[in-house]
């Protein structure tokens, strides 16, 4: 058994297909995804049809994002929709509709929505580690903490949590395309919707798989990346890409 984790979607179902195809997820395997699935990136419809067709494949343990209560409440009618088109929603609705100029709640299935709303984690935590989509507060059980750390929280206010597990984490983007890693916590949101990568960690060994929306694949692993203090920096050559 294999504990696969993946950080920020946002739509990008080229990469995730391309990450999906090179960990092969079994049954046996835990596939833990961060949440973000939707907006910003151009198929959000398509990365939550590949997440609901992973429920029967392996064990899949999807974390609510904070870009998933977004749309929740948009679509509730619980916040101002243009808010949530503003910050990548138009994006999701688009990938619904299929037309620019037909974009509407309408176009979203109920069996999307019931997976995010009924199906998907606050948190999941084992023996080791704890994962959650942004950051949690270091006093506080898992079970108290409260959706400002959990969904909102950024990765520089991490610190050692109460319960001596390892958090991992997405949220926070790491615009160099590598994982932030402390001594404590480890933050794989790399950017994927900007110029970075979408970035799979199996825990158990350290390797990291890393894909983009062209559908190219590398791989390296945690040991490779400097713990730092500041999220900002690290220093890693990584290995060229296939045909560069």
């Amino acid at each position: 058994m294999r504990t696969l984790v993946i950080g920020d979607i946002h739509g990008c179902s080229v990469a995730l297909r391309t990450l999906l195809d090179a960990v092969r997820p079994g049954p046996e395997d835990v596939l833990i995804t961060l949440g973000d699935y939707v907006d910003r990136g151009p198929d959000s419809k398509g990365v939550i049809d590949i997440l609901i067709g992973l429920e029967s494949t392996t064990q899949l343990k999807p974390l609510t994002g904070n870009h998933e209560i977004l749309f929740l409440e948009a679509f509730a009618e619980r916040i101002d929709p243009q808010g949530w088109l503003r910050v990548g929603g138009a994006e999701t609705l688009i990938s619904y509709s299929g037309d620019p100029s037909k974009i509407s709640f309408a176009a979203v299935s109920k069996e999307h929505l019931n997976f995010l709303s009924e199906r998907c984690l606050r948190y999941y935590e084992d023996a080791k580690h704890f994962y959650v989509h942004a950051n949690a507060n270091s006093v506080y059980a898992l079970a108290d903490q409260n959706d400002d750390w959990l969904f909102w929280t950024r990765f520089s206010d991490a610190f050692p949590h109460v319960s001596g597990k390892t958090m991992i984490c997405g949220h926070s983007a790491q615009k160099s395309g590598l994982p932030a890693v402390r001594p404590f916590a480890i933050c794989i949101d790399t950017w994927i919707y900007g110029q970075g990568w979408l970035t799979c960690l199996e825990v158990e060994t350290g390797a990291i798989y890393q894909a983009n929306e062209k559908g190219e694949l590398r791989t390296l692993n945690l040991a490779e990346l400097d713990v730092i203090s500041d999220t900002s920096t690290q220093n890693i050559k990584l290995p060229a890409l296939p045909g560069s």
